[in-house]
């Protein structure tokens, strides 16, 4: 392990010590009992209360807007607080704090927001396992006709536990997770056809190295690679086998649980030994130096999370501007030996983050009838993109951004996106719809380019199992295991041919004795138990 590496993982540790340590007292405040007979509706009994709802505060708030007093808090005060007799209150968290301050607010049943949320599913687990959240299966039946009815059952389900609705999912707009992108023109300069398996896809790297397409000598990366999910993820789902149908286990660093991994590592070291992959992608966790390669025309093939590159002002943007002559495509090529060689690669789930109302909680009523509000009409559509002819024009049903706004308008809805909590995304209509919605929101000349990533990143994909109940030894060991992950990616990739065995099998050996062999025994007695 290299001492940046080492560095890294020993920061994150720290981390996960002292949320552990938070944890113990974590639901200290929350009293079994205090939620009973005391969520009151604001508009019934004819006194006006206060609601207060998390949000994330990423300092980036416009002048004259602030977090808490902005023209969308504005609007959920007119549109939804007012006629029922409500102060909605917005409580700030720092986004890079999301977790570690949760913990202290739900430790403080006087301080916690009516609602809260969080994308960690461990976390959301350990809350209700303590008795800390309200069950809301009953008040979303009474109260959330529309809340229900736009999440539907497959997306309640990731907020359940043992039958009990603990969480109310954000519902995701797009499942589509990975995409792959070569170079067209260095392929066009061989007179070579784009690979469409992974052996096919190995021979064109070979010829990008040996042959130099684009000139680049020393410089020349047949194969970007970061050590970052988008990176190395794509290579691992193309030889893992799922465990059930389309199906497999929730969390990165179970995938050295699947039939086909050690054949993941084998093909990694073997790109890297051969000099076919970024040499110094150990060091590379945040994709600086990926994105830098990439723009500046040195890298011919790369995964990534879909759309990407696309951005305005993002890294194929700056490609074309530094190589006006260079063309890519979006291909599917890594085909799965252990999975009847389909395209396979990771899926999202169908819910965002868990949305939680805290036991101590004295207006659950109204946390469900704001959360039914936000997910009635145009609402979320609204709160996500603004107002119709002054924010965006609808073209076929997709609401279109209005690019020549006056900027005060476009700052209307600046933190749209935190502030539509059920909504991961821009969630118009059905995937198809919601895609478009999302296609179009990018530059003109990198649309179609998108639309062809989609179908990429759609086909022959693997969604996260569900299990209804949950997996104690991740919230135990989840975090030292994600850091287990990465060493034994780093190490096998890294090794000499003739040492892959020794090294794999080492690293192997310690990622199931530090937990590993615990979580395997737990998942599969829960397959079990599941049928």
């Amino acid at each position: 392990m290299t001492g940046n590496m080492r560095r890294g993982v020993m920061k994150k540790a720290a981390g996960a010590v002292l949320t552990a340590l938070m944890g113990v007292s974590l639901l200290s405040g929350c009293g079994s009992g205090s939620n009973e007979g005391a969520a009151s509706d604001g508009s019934g009994d004819g006194k006006r209360v206060t609601l207060k709802v998390e949000v994330f505060d990423r300092g980036n708030s416009p002048s004259p807007h602030t977090i808490t007093n902005n023209w969308l808090t504005q609007y959920v005060q007119k549109e939804f607080g007012d006629p029922n007799n409500i102060d909605v209150e917005f409580v700030p968290v720092q986004r890079s704090e999301e977790t570690t301050k949760l913990n202290v607010l739900m430790a403080s049943a006087s301080d916690v927001p009516d609602i809260v949320f969080v994308y960690d599913s461990s976390v959301f687990y350990r809350y209700a396992q303590q008795g800390g959240l309200t069950d809301v299966g009953e008040l979303i039946n009474e109260h959330g006709p529309n809340l229900k009815e736009y999440l539907g059952e497959e997306t309640l389900k990731f907020g359940q536990l043992e039958g009990q609705q603990f969480a109310i999912p954000g519902k995701r707009a797009i499942t589509a997770r990975y995409n792959s992108y070569i170079r067209q023109d260095w392929l066009d300069k061989l007179n070579m056809p784009a690979p469409t398996t992974t052996d096919e896809l190995y021979e064109t790297l070979k010829a990008f190295k040996e042959k130099d397409p684009g000139g680049l000598g020393s410089k020349n990366i047949p194969m970007g690679l970061a050590l970052a999910p988008s990176g190395y993820e794509p290579l691992i789902y193309s030889f893992i086998k799922p465990i059930q149908g389309d199906l497999t286990y929730s969390q990165r660093y179970e995938l050295p649980l699947h039939e086909g991994f050690k054949e993941a590592m084998q093909f990694m070291n073997k790109l890297y030994n051969e000099g076919l992959v970024s040499q110094d992608f150990s060091l590379d966790e945040e994709e600086e130096q990926l994105a830098k390669d990439f723009q500046n025309g040195n890298v011919g093939f790369i995964t990534e999370d879909v759309g990407q590159i696309l951005y305005a002002d993002g890294v194929l943007d700056n490609l074309k501007k530094n190589l006006p002559d260079s063309e890519v495509a979006a291909i599917d090529t890594l085909t799965n030996p252990n999975a009847d060689n389909k395209y396979t690669k990771s899926r999202y789930g169908s819910n965002g983050m868990y949305i939680m109302i805290p036991k101590s909680s004295k207006r659950s009523v109204e946390a469900v009838k704001y959360l039914d509000w936000m997910a009635s009409g145009d609402n979320l559509l609204t709160m996500s993109t603004g107002v119709e002819g002054e924010n965006y024009v609808m073209e076929d049903g997709i609401p279109v951004v209005k690019e020549d706004a006056a900027q005060e308008i476009k700052d209307r809805v600046y933190n749209g996106g935190d502030m539509a909590i059920l909504a991961n995304g821009k969630v118009i209509g059905d995937q198809e719809t919601n895609e478009e919605a999302w296609t179009v929101g990018f530059p003109k000349q990198n649309q179609e380019l998108m639309r062809q990533s989609i179908a990429v990143a759609n086909t022959d994909t693997i969604g996260p199992i569900v299990f209804d109940r949950p997996i104690e030894a991740e919230a135990k060991y989840g975090t030292a295991l994600n850091d287990k992950l990465k060493v034994i990616i780093v190490q096998s990739t890294m090794a000499k041919p003739d040492q892959f065995e020794a090294v794999y099998e080492r690293e192997m050996k310690d990622f199931m004795n530090i937990g590993g062999a615990e979580l395997q025994k737990e998942l599969e007695q829960a397959l079990q138990e599941q049928g």
